[in-house]
């Protein structure tokens, strides 16, 4: 779970305006935080095949709108893959 603060703070970050929500790059932010999440309660139990599948499909989310993210808009692309630290 990401706590409201947490959440507040990606929409501010990641956000076009004032008030999204929605966009490709603000999804993106919020399942990287997600997966970081998961993936440290998959370090302390490692027999947690659901939240294992969980967090597979999570990932394949994340995919799928950072391809959309770099065949339409490849500036916010290179942008949100430096912001957030991952590989491209």
């Amino acid at each position: 779970m990401i706590s409201n603060e947490k959440r507040l703070e990606i929409y501010k970050a990641f956000g076009r305006q004032e008030g999204d929500v929605g966009s490709a790059e603000v999804q993106t932010a919020l399942c990287t935080e997600r997966i970081k999440n998961l993936t440290t309660h998959l370090k302390q139990n490692p027999k947690d095949f659901s939240t294992s599948r969980g967090l597979i499909a999570l990932v394949q989310r994340r995919k799928k709108m950072l391809k959309y993210l770099k065949l339409n808009e490849h500036a916010k692309y290179v942008a949100i893959i430096a912001k957030l630290g991952i590989r491209g």
